[in-house]
């Protein structure tokens, strides 16, 4: 068995995470820690719990001998989707748990971070030493679905409270004009290089692109109105068929979080309600909205690979961008053994890609590489809107 000696990066690494997850919740009220008011949304003491479930079972529990897991009932509360770990509460049924209390998951996290602290004393096989990196990554992940939940949980009570009292506007940002050009020709897509990357990122490979142009800045809130103002909501050419129906059973007239108050836009942030800034760039659009936009502007969203060849031309991170392109696996793409390999490849199937990375995106951990992937309907993601066009 190959061995590493533990390295205070990788220690640090753990801390400053482990951390960063307890600080987002910190302006949360305790009843704020157990609402689900829909499927996709977690209660933010599920996130502490699940996180900390990770790093219990696919480390502590391999890798320390003697270690004795806190509650054995945790494997079933906290569990998210692993097959092969064993049964877990339907994730429709986590807001239900008002037991364990939240006091108990921070209990639950303080126990497993000093097994962590314990473990990380001594010399670590390799495999540790990934599954511990791959928990950091996990636990960013659960960070910014956390932002998503929060925002969610609050945003959809009638008082609209505000998760932080300082006005977080801010100021817009310089845009730049115009699209890039990229011409016809062959370009590689995916991961290379040291450092970390997720498996779906693997299988560097090469496409060829025909000639195309990208926007430089993302579309803007005030460009979204021109197109609710236009009846973009009313007009069925615009549409999927699928995203036609999506706007017909669900009564759709906006981003998500808009709100017409007194004939004035406003959005719900987690500031609190705020009036809709025009500069800024729009959010919490589904795919069928974004493609529905892009087909009033006559332009179309770009493909993954198309972002990919030319993200380094401008400017992204604000919003986690649609793509055209399915979720579907790089070629020679496999899946690792064991638990893990449960982590991307079985959700390769009726989602579309969203490259770049949001304002919850945790520090370091964006690159033009990653690939986000949603079903089309969803947008409590902050998800925002790069057109692209064919040029000759």
């Amino acid at each position: 068995m190959i061995t590493i000696t533990t390295a205070a990066p990788l220690l640090q690494q753990y801390r400053s995470v482990r951390q960063w997850t307890e600080d987002i919740c910190r302006p949360l009220q305790k009843e704020d820690y157990v609402v689900q008011p829909v499927e996709f949304v977690s209660p933010p003491k599920w996130h502490l719990g699940h996180s900390t479930w990770f790093f219990e079972t696919l480390v502590l529990k391999q890798f320390m001998p003697g270690y004795t897991e806190y509650d054995p009932n945790f494997n079933f509360v906290f569990n998210s989707y692993y097959e092969s770990l064993g049964a877990r509460v339907i994730r429709t049924q986590r807001g239900n748990l008002s037991r364990p209390t939240v006091d108990e998951i921070y209990r639950y996290r303080a126990f497993v971070d000093a097994a962590m602290e314990q473990l990380l004393e001594n010399p670590l096989p390799a495999e540790a030493k990934t599954l511990l990196e791959l928990g950091c990554h996990h636990e960013q992940q659960h960070q910014e679905l956390l932002w998503y939940d929060i925002k969610y949980i609050l945003g959809h009570n009638p008082l609209f409270p505000a998760y932080a009292g300082e006005d977080g506007s801010g100021r817009p940002e310089a845009r730049q004009q115009g699209f890039v050009e990229m011409p016809g020709g062959v370009y590689e897509a995916g991961f290379s290089g040291p450092g970390f990357c997720y498996d779906n990122e693997l299988g560097r490979h090469k496409n060829y692109l025909q000639p195309y142009a990208i926007a430089k800045e993302p579309v803007t809130n005030g460009e979204y109105l021109e197109f609710i103002k236009a009846g973009g909501y009313q007009e069925f050419s615009y549409w999927h068929a699928e995203g036609w129906d999506w706007v017909k059973n669900n009564d759709v007239r906006a981003p998500l979080y808009w709100h017409k108050i007194d004939g004035r836009w406003q959005h719900y942030t987690l500031y609190g309600l705020q009036a809709v800034q025009p500069e800024n760039p729009v959010q919490h659009v589904s795919f069928y909205e974004a493609a529905a936009f892009a087909a009033w502007k006559g332009l179309r969203l770009p493909t993954e690979f198309e972002w990919e060849a030319a993200a380094g031309q401008f400017n992204w991170g604000r919003s986690w961008e649609w793509t055209e392109s399915a979720y579907l696996p790089y070629p020679g793409f496999e899946r690792a053994a064991g638990p893990v390999g449960e982590y991307n490849g079985k959700f390769m199937v009726n989602q579309k890609v969203l490259r770049g990375a949001s304002d919850y995106t945790p520090k370091g951990h964006s690159r033009a590489t990653y690939r986000n992937f949603f079903h089309a309907p969803m947008r409590w993601q902050l998800s925002g809107i790069r057109l692209a066009k064919n040029i000759q």
